[in-house]
């Protein structure tokens, strides 16, 4: 899988932040408080340690950090924004290898927007092998299909409906599951014995997030032409509308996600 651009995903953290499901969060913040001296935590595709800045205000002082990435350059990132510190470490992984997670000792692994990106095969590994080493689950930001606007245009359900058929294209872990993360992985949690709880967390990007709306935008060309139901020229006059429409009429985005929790019964 290749990795993000910094730049992206600096654009997009606040809103990843805004949008966390605060019940997630808070429900996590209370299994950590007793987890013992030291909880520690795996966070895969790591990015530049977007979801370590999200929760390390709420969790315990003494929980201690493995940020996983396979794109050096975003580990890079990630450790200059975070800074040294004998309780975070970074490492270069390639989330394939499944079996070489390091999980002795994790009380709970963390991840945000990365299993809309995954397919079913991969997913179903993945819950075996946190589940034989009894870890906790926190899987933040999955998109959940929803994207809608508050100014309307004839094309915008085609569009909806285009990117959500890129979204289940191979992202590097086989055929993703895109809009349909959740409920699978919810599913297979399941039947591995956890207890699951779910959140929304929709983006809600107004017109003065102009700049990550446009970017958003920007990013959706690619998937579009891909698809090809519509022209170049249809996909040109959409996303000139959309672009105009942020500030000259105040549009609203919504993009939807999903958060999960879960946790093994005892």
């Amino acid at each position: 899988m290749s990795g993000f651009d910094k730049n992206w995903l600096a654009l997009r953290e606040p809103a990843d932040r805004a949008a966390r499901s605060v019940s997630q969060m808070g429900e996590l913040a209370t299994r950590f408080e007793g987890a013992g001296d030291k909880p520690r935590i795996l966070d895969i595709g790591c990015g530049t340690g977007s979801t370590y800045r999200s929760l390390s205000e709420i969790l315990p002082d003494a929980t201690r950090w493995l940020l996983l990435d396979y794109d050096p350059l975003l580990l890079e990132e990630a450790e200059r924004r975070i800074g040294s510190s004998d309780r975070i470490d970074f490492r270069r992984h390639d989330l394939n290898d499944l079996d070489g997670l390091p999980l002795d000792g994790v009380q709970a692994v963390t991840a945000s927007a990365l299993f809309d990106l995954c397919s079913q095969a991969f997913c179903a590994r993945f819950v075996k092998r946190i589940a034989k080493a009894g870890c906790s689950l926190y899987a933040a930001l999955n998109y959940n299909g929803v994207m809608r606007w508050s100014v309307s245009h004839p094309l915008d359900d085609v569009v909806a409906a285009d990117f959500n058929r890129h979204q289940r294209t191979d992202k590097g872990f086989g055929p993703a599951l895109g809009p349909d993360a959740t409920d699978c992985l919810a599913r297979q949690l399941r039947d591995e014995g956890y207890s699951i709880s779910l959140g929304d967390s929709p983006w809600r990007m107004r017109p003065d997030q102009a700049d990550l709306q446009a970017a958003f935008l920007d990013g959706l060309r690619q998937p579009l032409a891909e698809i090809g139901s519509l022209s170049s020229a249809e996909i040109d006059t959409w996303l000139a509308f959309r672009q105009q429409a942020i500030t000259a009429e105040g549009s609203l985005c919504e993009v939807g996600h999903t958060d999960l929790l879960a946790s093994l019964d005892v």
